[in-house]
């Protein structure tokens, strides 16, 4: 059995090793009810009595276990298959046990991303046609490389609506498409930031009636507005003018709601009134607004192309707030002058992909180790002193994050994006934030705590640790070395007291995502789990 993660994905298999990844990390684990019995992990649930066991495909390193099938459950004195639904009726009686709540939207959820997963996998198409430069070309690739979703996530494909609604925009088939175009009249264009930033864009729309402003739109998000009363009006009355779909094609990203536009180097983050995974995917006001501040703010910190500007955003002043919030769409730097070839970080630990293992530089472990040696350098330490130097929370997700690699695949620049998830930490910024409304002030806030909790889980257990578990599927001898020889990156500042304490090996906080779904809590309130720290110092010898 491979156990590399090259295997054939199936939607079955992926869907159980997700909700395992999760039971291990947050119930499992915490309580001390997992061991290794030979080449297999067995789990037990601590309150439901029950015990699993998966493939294990070598002890882990830190918070990661790789896991594979078979799935099976001990019954009746003896090993039985357990189908991924049997896993999902066994997790969800475990939480209930464990929390006192019962949910019934679980298994909903992870069916329906069971099925999203399997319709995306017959949908699954080709890459797309070509005309691209090559570094732009394979960039795109990596954006639709993410088949599986989330590990640690236990629904991580759930999308609402229909596949015959949502697979036509799906990032995962390859999926092109022209923005529908609206005409605004100036007086109810809303907008701050860089009105020019849109020039680039708007001249490759069709032109625009004298007196309005152009506004791209998503054409999945404007069907689900189109019954709006408001919007019906302004349309009758000339206010807004359909446009229709036009100019050139958009390439869908990981997140499904921003498009990149190759032909104008732009990116376009639309709002999506649907829920995906966790969240519906729409701009609220105080988040168009926050973007341009945070650009404004952090412009000045950043080295030229480390930190993908958000320039402006741009909606319709119509007096309906759903309308602005869902019209509303924020642009962002394109990836054509970074150096090298730009890859989403995703892409690069995605299991069942190929974006890694195709890398030059990886293909022997000394070249490996160079390899993971770059990586670290251009990740952490930037992530890291944004945080201690400026009170800036970085999120360096696998999915926030580009990596920009030579042609031998070296790593040579990491690129941050999406300032939706970025925040200041509170007392740092009061004075440059005062003239910001009072939302918008609160929803780019965290307190120290909480914004290095995040920064650790997003640089470390979210990032770093499924590169490294990657990188140790093609070496497998190399996942503690990896380790330890990543400690020294995190040793820039002797004095932070944070860096001394992950240098030290306490344990690491993992967002819990299972408990997030279970307890149906915003992202924005998820609660963390300790989980073992891969830089603690080597063991002492005893000899």
């Amino acid at each position: 059995m491979l156990l590399t993660g090259r295997a054939a994905l199936t939607a079955d298999d992926a869907t159980a090793t997700a909700l395992l990844n999760c039971l291990v990390r947050e119930v499992c684990a915490p309580e001390q009810q997992v061991w290794r019995d030979g080449g297999r992990l067995v789990v037990r649930l601590p309150r439901a009595g029950v015990m699993l066991r998966a493939a294990l495909a070598r002890p882990p390193a830190g918070p990661v276990y790789r896991l594979g099938p078979p799935y099976e459950e001990h019954r009746e004195g003896a090993w039985i298959a357990a189908a991924w639904d049997r896993l999902a009726d066994l997790v969800a009686g475990e939480l209930e046990l464990a929390t006192g709540r019962a949910n019934p939207e679980f298994l909903t959820q992870v069916g329906d991303s069971r099925g999203a997963l399997a319709a995306i996998l017959d949908a699954r198409a080709e890459p797309g046609p070509g005309g691209l430069p090559a570094a732009i070309a394979r960039y795109v690739e990596s954006e639709q490389d993410l088949v599986a979703g989330h590990r640690f996530h236990p629904s991580p494909k759930s999308r609402q609506g229909a596949p015959s609604v949502w697979l036509r925009y799906a990032p995962e088939t390859r999926s092109r498409f022209r923005p529908h175009w609206l005409a605004v009249r100036d007086d109810l264009v809303a907008g701050e930031g860089d009105g020019e930033a849109f020039a680039a864009l708007e001249a490759l729309a069709p032109p625009a009636p004298p007196g309005t402003r152009l506004l791209p739109a998503h054409p999945w998000q404007l069907s689900l507005l189109a019954e709006r009363p408001v919007l019906r009006d302004a349309l009758a009355q000339g206010l807004v003018t359909d446009l229709g779909p036009a100019g050139p094609e958009a390439v869908v990203t990981s997140s499904v709601r921003t498009v990149y536009v190759p032909a104008a180097d732009l990116f376009c983050k639309f709002s999506l009134d649907v829920r995906i995974t966790n969240c519906v995917r729409k701009n609220a006001w105080y988040e168009l607004s926050g973007a341009v501040a945070l650009n404004r703010l952090l412009g000045p910190l950043f080295e030229p192309g480390t930190l993908l500007a958000e320039p402006a955003y741009r909606s319709v002043g119509l007096a309906d707030r759903r309308l602005h919030e869902g019209l509303g769409v924020i642009l962002r730097q394109g990836v054509g002058g970074l150096p090298g070839t730009p890859l989403l970080a995703g892409a690069l630990a995605a299991p069942y992909g190929s974006t890694l293992a195709g890398l030059p530089a990886l293909g022997t472990p000394d070249g490996a180790l160079a390899w993971w040696d770059a990586y670290v350098a251009q990740l952490a330490p930037p992530a890291l002193r944004a945080y201690l130097d400026h009170g800036v929370v970085l999120e360096p997700h696998l999915q926030n994050v580009l990596v920009c690699v030579d042609g031998d695949g070296m790593p040579v620049r990491a690129v941050f994006r999406d300032l939706e998830g970025t925040k200041l930490t509170a007392g740092r910024w009061d004075r440059e934030t005062a003239g910001l409304p009072r939302r918008v002030r609160e929803a780019l806030t965290y307190d120290p705590d909480r914004g290095w909790n995040r920064v650790v889980y997003c640089l470390v257990v979210n990032h770093l640790a499924e590169i490294a578990a990657t990188v140790a599927d093609l070496h497998p001898a190399l996942e503690r070395v990896m380790w330890d020889q990543a400690r020294r990156h995190f040793a820039f500042a002797p004095d932070a007291p944070e860096l001394r304490a992950l240098l030290a090996g306490v344990p690491i906080p993992a967002k819990a995502n299972l408990r997030a779904r279970w307890a149906r809590s915003a992202d924005r309130a998820a609660t963390y789990v300790d989980v073992p720290n891969p830089l603690a110092p080597p063991a002492p010898s005893l000899n």
